[in-house]
């Protein structure tokens, strides 16, 4: 990382990670890095926080709580496109899982789907922050409290992401150096998502931004209720020789993560045995969604709290930079005929989430599966977040239950287009600009192509569920590609204004 911009380094050699994740330095493994506890809660600005093993411990942990204060209730509503380890830790917890569809174009769930879904037997609503981008908690937790359930706010990639509310003067603010007066003034009428609701939970797993490999942060208003959560949090692991073991390899694999997360190094570390299952044609393994079933819980030990605790010191600065970056990138994106944005939602006043990639919708599944066939794996960041709507993986059928295609057609119409780039500061302007131009050229050939938007492809070939029907393509000649700082020609169909889970 270069001392001049925090991240930023001074140019692009090798593969892009398919995240902006913050690296490691030598300096993180010094020991004595301080409470990571009480960094991480002046950092979002709570009296205090939980530490688990990983989000999921801590949404795990949570289930449990809550099933003991509402031993009657035992559904719990997801959004329908959603890391699948949500499913995987509601089985855990013996509890039964519902999927809501989202709005068209966005990841906000779809009030009138949700009102439907919650009633006696409903123990929890999850709205997800997913990839940094700030959902409509608010309309979640009306709906919630009306039929007397719980609200957790699924926040794993959107550590530092903030939301408009009223709260303290002196609460805590994501102000790296050099933010200017106004930035501190938006962020102290803000507050941290994950606050919101009833409880919340970060990831600090790879690629989530701040990372001690796999590790996760708990927040909830009631000090009670945190209480409880803790005791469950603590009865998860202790000193057993399994506990000892699963912090030594999390260790490992962290200092794994410090030498390989470079750009020369992530060539073999992720692009070759994803270029693997790209070649199996083995998309979900590509994506990472290949989850299995048992769930670790353990402690998190000293060391990696240390280095947790010296490399917070740089994440304000950190977020701010890649901000920057998402921002003068999705107006480029914007300028691109047919291409949708996926910004914070525009009914979360005064969002401002966090940045590890960039959210699109293509006009057709056809053009997406084109655009992900040609370029997923060649080392320049594009990608997906989940290759499906929950419902449709064969690998979770005993957890999920199916559904038929009218159910969930907003969610299985994200899942067909959508697309991740990566925002991380290795992906320099030139290397972009390739990106964009793939985009276009995909873009442009599903217009000329015509016939079915239906492809054939890994991705609908895994899928259970018919796909979701298709916006019509797009039938411009090919656009330029929009040059640096070019702002949009015209209004963005993206739900959200201004410009990021799975549970890790």
């Amino acid at each position: 990382m270069s001392a001049r911009a925090p991240g930023r380094p001074a140019s692009f050699s090798g593969t892009v990670p398919p995240t902006a994740g913050l690296p490691l330095l030598a300096s993180d493994w010094w020991p004595g890095g301080g409470d990571f506890e009480a960094a991480l809660a002046r950092f979002i600005g709570v009296d205090a926080v939980r530490l688990s093993c990983s989000g999921t411990a801590a949404f795990v942990a949570t289930l449990e709580a809550l099933k003991r204060r509402s031993p009657d209730r035992d559904r719990v509503i997801v959004p329908a496109y959603t890391c699948p380890l949500m499913a995987l830790a509601i089985a855990h917890c013996g509890l039964a899982l519902a999927v809501c569809d989202v709005l068209p174009g966005t990841l906000d769930l779809d009030p009138a789907h949700l009102a439907r879904l919650c009633d006696a037997d409903t123990l929890a609503v999850v709205p997800t922050h997913l990839a940094g981008r700030v959902t409509d908690v608010a309309t979640a937790c009306r709906i919630a409290r009306a039929a007397g359930a719980w609200v957790i706010e699924d926040a794993a990639q959107a550590l530092g992401a903030r939301v408009g509310a009223d709260i303290d003067e002196g609460a805590s603010a994501r102000t790296g150096e050099g933010a200017s007066a106004e930035a501190l003034r938006e962020d102290r009428r803000s507050q941290a998502v994950g606050l919101q609701g009833d409880v919340g939970f970060f990831s600090l797993a790879v690629g989530k931004g701040l990372s001690i490999f796999e590790g996760g942060v708990l927040v909830a208003r009631d000090p009670a209720l945190r209480a409880e959560i803790g005791a469950r949090l603590d009865a998860q692991g202790g000193l057993g020789w399994r506990d000892l073991a699963w912090d030594a390899r999390r260790t490992v694999e962290l200092l794994g993560y410090w030498a390989l997360y470079r750009p020369r190094a992530l060539g073999w570390a992720y692009r070759r045995p994803l270029r693997g299952a790209l070649a199996r044609r083995d998309w979900i393994a590509a994506a990472g969604d290949d989850f299995d079933p048992p769930i670790p819980l353990h402690p998190v030990g000293a060391w990696r709290r240390s280095v947790g605790a010296r490399a917070l010191e740089r994440l304000p600065g950190f977020l701010q930079t890649t901000e920057d970056q998402a921002r003068r990138r999705m107006s480029q994106l914007a300028a691109i005929p047919g291409l949708t944005l996926i910004r914070d939602s525009a009914d979360a006043v005064g969002a401002r989430g966090t940045w590890p990639v960039l959210l699109a919708l293509m006009p057709t599944a056809r053009a997406r599966d084109a655009l992900l066939n040609a370029h997923w794996g060649d080392g320049s960041g594009l990608g997906v977040p989940f290759v499906h709507a929950l419902p449709d993986y064969a690998r979770y059928a005993k957890v999920v239950p199916s559904m038929a295609a009218k159910e969930i057609p907003h969610a299985r119409d994200l899942a067909a287009r959508v697309i991740s780039i990566s925002n991380s500061l290795w992906l320099d302007d030139a290397r972009f600009e390739q990106v964009l131009a793939t985009i276009v050229a995909a873009i442009s050939a599903d217009a000329q192509s015509g016939g079915p938007a239906t492809p054939t492809t890994p991705a609908t070939l895994a899928t259970q569920a018919t796909p979701a029907t298709q916006a019509a393509p797009a039938t411009q000649a090919a656009p330029a590609v929009p040059a640096a700082g070019a702002m949009p020609a015209g209004p963005v169909t993206a739900g959200g204004t201004a410009p990021s889970g799975s549970a890790g």
